[in-house]
């Protein structure tokens, strides 16, 4: 071990699903070690701390007063640092439906800032969510159905063109004409995800055969679970290996609901995620999403009607939320590490505490969960 490295030592270490007491070396932002009794290094004492790899929130929108759709680089800023100070070292700034050329706009911005050295002052962008414009009208949620646009190949290649190759998910209605087509042609280049749908097990099965991989918000903005139709839920389950987000806010699943995906889903497969907007850390007021006015009051926010736009947590409150809802500690942490990036294809840097990854811990307290230290 080089005389240079950093070493964590005397926490409970997050590995391969459960705590051990391991330490962890890292030099130059990436991980040189995980063993019993590293010696070599500066120290930084974990005693009385849990040790996470840092947490990776793939579908957020913003917070802090900022939205990612704002594109520039005072916006991403704040949102990365927001999300650094709680927890989450990696995340993927997650689109509107929106007029295509604002979206290449605001793609082009992002990628421009993923890529600059400014973005390493704060949480990693790891990647971009697309969630729309190839969404259902019926089901649409916050997002404007005056934007919406049928799958298209074509434009999909345009946007990822403009996002210097950033897009890795993409949220896509599978009942919309073309979205069966597209999901073969693109399945392998980006991940599809089935969301802001109406469509019935049958459509949802044949996604999921034609590549499509990922659920958007589970039981949110698509039909129940009924007993002779069991839509996208239904047929997730039977896919067998899809993966599934779940809004862990206390606002958007019931407690029951949370601990019935977990169990019909398995914690290898569930995806926690904050689905935050502008709101999120901040005060009680109007905010915007999508073009669309937003009211935040405590934990909720929704539109003028009362629909859910979105949530004020962020991806730590979600997965303390998870928790208190009876999730185990150990499923909840796979949730919002590994399995998000495992879903969007990242594991191979992020997501876990492994030699050769980047040196992204999260040291929580043993006995209330509170963040000691964000690395």
């Amino acid at each position: 071990m080089s005389d240079g490295a950093t070493v964590l030592k005397n926490g409970l270490l997050f590995y391969n699903g459960s705590f051990e007491r391991l330490d962890a070396a890292f030099m130059d932002g990436v991980i040189t070690g995980v063993s019993e009794d590293i010696q070599a290094g500066d120290v930084i004492d974990c005693t009385g701390c849990y040790l996470l790899p840092g947490l990776c929130d793939i579908h957020m929108h913003g917070c802090a007063g900022y939205d990612v759709c704002d594109g520039g680089t005072e916006a991403l800023e704040a949102v990365a640092a927001y999300q650094y100070a709680h927890g989450v070292t990696a995340f993927c700034p997650t689109t509107m439906t929106l007029p295509a050329e604002r979206l290449k706009e605001i793609l082009h911005g992002i990628s421009a800032y993923a890529r600059s050295s400014g973005c390493k002052q704060g949480a990693e962008i790891a990647g971009i969510h697309l969630e729309g414009p190839f969404v259902s009208a019926e089901k649409c949620g916050a997002q404007k159905s005056s934007y919406i646009q049928k799958p298209s190949a074509e434009l999909l290649s345009e946007l990822q063109s403009a996002a210097d190759g950033l897009i890795r998910l993409v949220t896509i209605a599978p009942e919309t004409g073309g979205a069966a087509k597209l999901i073969r042609a693109w399945a392998g280049r980006v991940h599809f995800s089935l969301g802001h749908t109406s469509c019935g097990y049958d459509t949802a099965r044949e996604a999921f055969a034609a590549g499509a991989d990922h659920v958007t918000h589970l039981f949110n903005a698509m039909p129940p679970f009924h007993h002779r139709d069991t839509g996208v839920i239904g047929a997730a389950f039977d896919d067998g290996s899809c993966f599934v987000e779940i809004i862990c806010d206390g606002i958007h699943v019931s407690p029951t609901a949370v601990r019935a995906a977990f169990k019909l889903f398995g914690d290898d497969r569930i995806v926690l995620i904050s689905d935050s907007m502008e709101a999120a850390g901040m005060p009680d007021g109007e905010y915007s999403l999508g073009g669309n006015k937003v009211y935040k009051k405590g934990r909720r926010a929704a539109l003028s009607d009362g629909t859910l736009a979105g949530s004020v947590s962020d991806l730590y409150d979600c997965l303390l939320t998870a928790v208190s809802m009876g999730i185990p500690l150990e499923s909840a942490v796979k949730a919002a590490t590994v399995n998000p990036c495992r879903s969007v294809g990242i594991d191979g840097r992020y997501g876990s505490i492994e030699p050769g990854k980047a040196a992204h811990f999260l040291i929580l307290d043993c006995k209330d969960l509170s963040i000691k230290k964000v690395i």
